[in-house]
């Protein structure tokens, strides 16, 4: 394994955004440094177009897993640093090369940078000194100036040289609440945990909401969204999960005697509740994972009539995807084997066995108007509302109405 003593950071498209670029590269940067915190011999710093990690003795992959999820951030490389003089740099090439144990026949090329226009050598000159000592001492690899399958990437600067060959995609979007907040409507399913990362992928800061049903759903439910939360606050950094009790809400819809709207009441309800959580957290719209026709309540009918519970805008990442790519999506992220867990949220209790896919607003309206308790009892579920504050790898706070620590547990 090379020895690494730097992580170079790009932007993606961060880049384009003008005169905020400052902006949001200083919140880029804040969140870097709380996930440096556990590192605390790395040092971050600014160049023009991207950051620069000094490991300073600090594991270079430990580090890197730890700022690979930062939103905003297109791509990572692991970087030797050499003094900038040729027989540095050439001794730097050839280590990096042997320690990074190449399969045989391996095409590759250098291509090298002059930044530091005083370097006496040219980059294309620098190209073939370098080049020239790394096959001698890699006897494995072929020159392929065109189409390598490595390129060892030569930056030279004034006080260093860069010596790199791995590009790791980083996550890209825009960094984490630069778009303002939202509160994604967490259930133990496959589709909202990806809606929630798409979000913020795009800027925005999430607050979770997940309606439990107890003694209808199982203690292991709620533990399942709240490991769910977990992994998205790896992308995150911090997270708040509001849990909602929503057990004598969905008894006193179910004696409406409108069994096939029963999902539309529901979602309604848990609309309303969020509106109200919403404007408590400050959060300016909903994010569902609703997809398109993939079940009766997410027809474009029964999205309309669902939706018009609220004013808040309704934020939907992924209502064009196909499942399949939600699914890919959910194991690249790290959430698609909890999500499969067979543990039942509150979405699935009731269900009809032939909901209606176009329900009638007019309709749907009179019936919740003639259930006089129904605004009760969703004020109670508010009130009575919890909220978790959970950090990757450190304990999960439970929080009382004034955010003061009252619990701490370890799941």
């Amino acid at each position: 394994m090379p020895s690494y003593d730097t992580i170079l950071l790009r932007f993606g498209e961060i880049t384009t955004k003008g005169k905020n670029r400052n902006r949001f590269e200083k919140v880029a940067m804040a969140h870097i440094r709380s996930l440096l915190l556990v590192h605390p011999k790395a040092a971050i710093r600014k160049e023009y177009g991207r950051f620069i990690i000094d490991l300073n003795g600090e594991p270079a992959q430990d580090v890197l897993q730890a700022v690979k999820h930062v939103f905003g951030i297109s791509s990572l490389c692991l970087v030797m640093k050499v003094q900038s003089q040729l027989e540095s740099i050439i001794a730097g090439a050839v280590d990096l090369m042997q320690g990074a144990k190449l399969k045989e026949g391996v095409t590759f090329k250098v291509n090298a940078q002059r930044v530091w226009k005083q370097f006496p050598h040219s980059s294309l000159e620098m190209n073939k000194l370098v080049s020239k000592p790394v096959l001698q001492a890699c006897t494995g690899l072929k020159v392929d100036v065109h189409q390598p399958e490595l390129e060892l990437k030569v930056e030279i600067r004034q006080n260093e040289t860069y010596l790199y060959y791995e590009i790791i995609e980083g996550a890209g979007g825009y960094p984490l609440g630069t778009n303002g907040k939202a509160l994604l409507l967490l259930s133990g399913g496959i589709d909202s945990p990806v809606a929630g990362w798409s979000a913020m992928r795009r800027g925005l800061e999430i607050e979770c909401v997940h309606f439990h049903s107890y003694p209808f759903t199982s203690k292991r439910a709620e533990e399942k969204v709240i490991d769910l939360a977990k992994v998205l606050s790896r992308y995150s950094g911090k997270i708040k999960l509001h849990l909602v009790p929503f057990t004598e809400i969905q008894t006193l819809l179910a004696s409406s005697n409108q069994e096939k709207l029963i999902i539309t009441f529901m979602r309604r309800a848990m609309l309303r509740i969020a509106a109200q959580i919403a404007e408590e957290s400050s959060a300016l719209a909903i994010v569902t994972g609703d997809s398109l026709g993939q079940v009766a309540s997410q027809t474009l009918p029964s999205m309309n009539v669902i939706g018009k519970a609220t004013t808040l805008p309704l934020l939907r990442p992924l209502v064009m995807t196909d499942k399949n790519d939600i699914i890919a999506q959910a194991k690249a992220i790290g959430t698609y084997d909890l999500s499969i867990l067979p543990y039942e949220d509150c979405c699935t209790l009731f269900v009809p066995k032939s909901p209606t896919t176009n329900p009638n607003l007019k309709i749907v309206e009179r019936t919740e108007a003639s259930l006089s308790q129904l605004d009760e009892l969703i004020a109670q579920a508010v009130q009575q509302t919890e909220t978790i504050i959970i950090e990757p790898n450190q304990e999960i706070k439970r929080a009382d109405e004034g955010m003061n620590v009252i619990e701490e547990r370890w799941f």
